[in-house]
C-alpha cells in the first residue's frame, strides 16, 4: 500500500495541498513541511459502556494537595485525578523546578513519575538534592519516547506524572521530528487518553513561542483540562503562577513566588510584597486594591505627567491597557480642566501584575492627577472605583472583601464609590469616603 503525505504548517496546523513557501492560513513564511499520514487504528481494549450521571461517584475529597497553597489555589483546590494540566512559561523561569518540588511533596505518600526528554536522570538528581528531595516514591525517567512513557505509565501507575516537556517527545510512527505539530498534536492526545484511562493526573510542560504564545497548534490547550502560564522577568526573584484555562476551578486565580537558592517559596502576604518599594510622599503614586480570582491585592499604580518635547505626546502604559489609559486621560482633561495635550504621560503597575478590571480606574486618575499637580496621595489612603465617559465614579464588586484587605495592612481611609460607601458603612474597620465623580475624588485625595 501506498504511503499517504501530507503537507502540514508547523504554526497553525493548517494542511496544505503542496508546498508553499508562505502558509495560507497564518502568512508564516517557510513553515510548511512534508510528513507521512498515520493509518487509521481499529478499537482496541475493552468498550467502556456509558453511565448514568446520579450513579457516577465523585467527592471534592478525591482532589490531591500538593502542600503548595499557591498552587493549589490556581488548580482550583487542589490535583483532580486523571486530568490534564499544561504549564508554559519562559526559559528559565522556574518550570522543572515548580514541577519537581511538586513530586518531592507528593512523593511521601503517592507514586509520582517525573520523566524527562531534556535532562539525565543524574541532572535531576542533582537538581532534587538542591531543593532538599531525597526521599519518598519519586521514579525518575529520562526518556523522548511516547510508546516508551506509555509503558512507564502503565506498568507503574503513578498517581502523578510530569512530562517535561512535550517539544521533546516523539511518536516513531510519525516522520516529523520532535516539537513539530503532528509530534505534539499526537504526543498529547496519548497524554489525555493516559490520564483517562489510568486516572493519573499528568503534568505536561510545554515551551512559549518569541511572541509569548505557547508553542505547538493551538489544538494543544483546548485538548487538556488546564493551562497555567508561569510568568515573571527571568532576572528577578519573583514569579506569578497564571491559569488561563481550568475545568474544575476559576480561571482567574494567581499563585505569587520568589525564586531562591532552595527552589520555589510561596509569598504569604502578596499585598505587602507589592507596596514594598513604595516611596513614601511621591507624587504621581496610588494605592489600589484589585481582584484577582478571589484574591485581593494591593498594588501601586503610579503616573508620570511632564512637559513633551516633541508635536505629538507620548503615551506608554505597563499593566494597564492602552486604550483605557487613554479613555481615562481624555476624561481627566474633559472633567476636571488639566491641559494635558502637551504633555507626556506614562502609567506603569508596580511589581508587574496586570490589571484589568474597571475598579482601577480611580487610582489611574489620582494618580495621573497627582503627578500633574506635583501634589502626593496621602499614605494610608487606598482608591477604588470604576470611572465612565461623563466623569461619574461606579460601584464596584466585592468592595467589602477589598476594604478588608486594606485594613490589614493598615490603611486608615478608603475612597470608594458612593453607593459602596452607602451599603458597607456600618461595617467597615476604615474611615470611608464615597464619591460620586472624579472631581469630588481629586478633591478628597490631593486637595
Amino acid at each position: 500500500m501506498k504511503e499517504r503525505r501530507r503537507f502540514i504548517c508547523q504554526q497553525c496546523g493548517a494542511i496544505a495541498p503542496k508546498w508553499m513557501g508562505r502558509c495560507p492560513e497564518c502568512n508564516s513564511w517557510n513553515s510548511i513541511v512534508e510528513e507521512a499520514v498515520l493509518p487509521e487504528k481499529k478499537l482496541e481494549g475493552p468498550y467502556r459502556n456509558p453511565q448514568l450521571l446520579q450513579e457516577i461517584e465523585y467527592s471534592e475529597d478525591e482532589r490531591i494537595l500538593t502542600s503548595i497553597a499557591e498552587l493549589d489555589r490556581v488548580l482550583g483546590g487542589g490535583i483532580v485525578p486523571g486530568s490534564l494540566v499544561l504549564i508554559g512559561g519562559d526559559p528559565g523561569i522556574g518550570k522543572s523546578t515548580l514541577m519537581l518540588q511538586i513530586c518531592g511533596n507528593l512523593s511521601r505518600e503517592r507514586n509520582v513519575l517525573y520523566i524527562s526528554g531534556e535532562e539525565s536522570e543524574k541532572q535531576i538528581k542533582l537538581r532534587a538534592d538542591r531543593l532538599g528531595i531525597r526521599d519518598g516514591n519519586l521514579y525518575i525517567m529520562a526518556e523522548n519516547n511516547m510508546n516508551s512513557i506509555e509503558v512507564a505509565i502503565k506498568e507503574l501507575r503513578p498517581q502523578v506524572a510530569i512530562i517535561d516537556s512535550i517539544q521533546t517527545v516523539y511518536y516513531p510512527e510519525l516522520s516529523s521530528g520532535p516539537g513539530s505539530v503532528s509530534q505534539v498534536r499526537e504526543s498529547t492526545v496519548k497524554s489525555l487518553s493516559l490520564s483517562k484511562e489510568t486516572d493519573t493526573a499528568i503534568f505536561i510542560v510545554g515551551h512559549v513561542t518569541k511572541e509569548g504564545s505557547l508553542a505547538g497548534p493551538k489544538l494543544l490547550e483546548h485538548m487538556v483540562d488546564a493551562v497555567l502560564y508561569f510568568e515573571g522577568e527571568r532576572y528577578h526573584s519573583y514569579r506569578l503562577l497564571r491559569s488561563v484555562k481550568n475545568r474544575f476551578g476559576s480561571t482567574n486565580e494567581i499563585g505569587i513566588f520568589e525564586m531562591r537558592d532552595k527552589g520555589l517559596e510561596e509569598v504569604s502576604s502578596p499585598s505587602k510584597y507589592l507596596l514594598s518599594g513604595k516611596l513614601k510622599d511621591t507624587a504621581g503614586s496610588a494605592v489600589v486594591c484589585i481582584l484577582e480570582g478571589t484574591r485581593p491585592l494591593l498594588v501601586e499604580v503610579q503616573a508620570l505627567v511632564s512637559r513633551s518635547g516633541f508635536n505629538i505626546p507620548r503615551r506608554q502604559t505597563s499593566g494597564v491597557d492602552y486604550n483605557r489609559a487613554a479613555l481615562l486621560i481624555a476624561v481627566v482633561e474633559k472633567k476636571l480642566g488639566y491641559m494635558l495635550g502637551q504633555e507626556d504621560i506614562y502609567i506603569n503597575v508596580a511589581g508587574g501584575i496586570k490589571v484589568e478590571e474597571p475598579g482601577a480606574d480611580l487610582a489611574v486618575v489620582a494618580a495621573i492627577a497627582s503627578s500633574f499637580k506635583n501634589r502626593p496621595v496621602s499614605e494610608d489612603t487606598v482608591i477604588i472605583g470604576e470611572v465612565g465617559l461623563a466623569g461619574e465614579v461606579r460601584a464596584v464588586s466585592h468592595v467589602e472583601k477589598r476594604i478588608q484587605e486594606a485594613s490589614k495592612l493598615g490603611f486608615a481611609k478608603a475612597v470608594i464609590p458612593y453607593e459602596n460607601a452607602v451599603d458597607i458603612s456600618g461595617s467597615a474597620k476604615i474611615k470611608l469616603q464615597g464619591v460620586k465623580n472624579i472631581g469630588e475624588a481629586v478633591e478628597a485625595i490631593i486637595e
